[in-house]
């Protein structure tokens, strides 16, 4: 495939293996580079540090012109982030109006790592997270740090199990310990945990890693378990 979009992504992989970027890691899943994964950590002297957060980013032949679809799979409690889908609510990414080519998956990233540690509190998406963060910042705080154990894990829900959802956390007014049960089990699968590990740390992995991914994608029948 020899697309503009195709181009670009190639350019932003290569961008992503020389920059080593702090706490990103960020790789395509198809041959068409269509589809990505990635996972970020929260930054450094934050509650979100050492907790990993794997995210699917999808494009379109039209990139870089419009902005790609990106997804939490690991969604934080947070009150930029949709409890239900896993979509950040970030302006450049929910309008196209607000996009530009100057974008890149880089910098997408990047906004979502100092989101996390930011949050605007105007029109959240998740009004939970929104209302403890305003009346009790410090209960917020041990929310984000239990739930690390046990983040909430995007699945496709059936329509029964979200009416639960909904139900389960219509109100946050009940005890830590209740609320903290009630929003942990909500996921109809448990989650990936990321907990922090050394290998992230070290760049060789990260440089080995990459290798091992474009050799996958080359030779994906020779690669592909049976």
């Amino acid at each position: 495939m020899n697309s503009r979009a195709h181009s670009l992504l190639q350019r932003e992989f290569q961008e992503f293996k020389d920059n080593n970027y702090n706490g990103i890691l960020a790789f395509p899943v198809s041959e068409d580079m269509m589809e990505w994964t990635a996972v970020i950590e929260g930054l450094q002297d934050t509650i979100w540090h050492g907790i990993f957060f794997q995210l699917t980013i999808n494009f379109t032949p039209e990139y870089n012109v419009v902005p790609p679809v990106v997804t939490f799979r690991t969604i934080p409690f947070h009150p930029n982030v949709d409890k239900h889908t896993g979509r950040p609510c970030i302006d450049f990414l929910d309008s196209p109006d607000k996009w530009s080519p100057c974008y890149s998956l880089s910098s997408i990233l990047l906004t979502l790592q100092v989101m996390l540690s930011n949050p605007v509190l105007k029109n959240p998406v998740n009004l939970e997270a929104a209302q403890i963060l305003i009346k009790d910042e410090s209960m917020y705080r041990l929310i984000v740090l239990r739930l690390f154990h046990k983040p909430l894990q995007l699945e496709n829900e059936s329509s029964e199990s979200s009416k639960d959802t909904d139900k389960s956390i219509r109100s946050f007014k009940v005890s830590f310990d209740d609320y903290y049960k009630t929003w942990s089990e909500i996921a109809t699968s448990k989650a990936t945990e990321y907990h922090r590990n050394s290998m992230f740390k070290d760049p060789n992995f990260i440089g080995q890693y990459y290798k091992w991914r474009k050799m996958e994608l080359k030779h994906s029948k020779e690669w592909r378990l049976k």
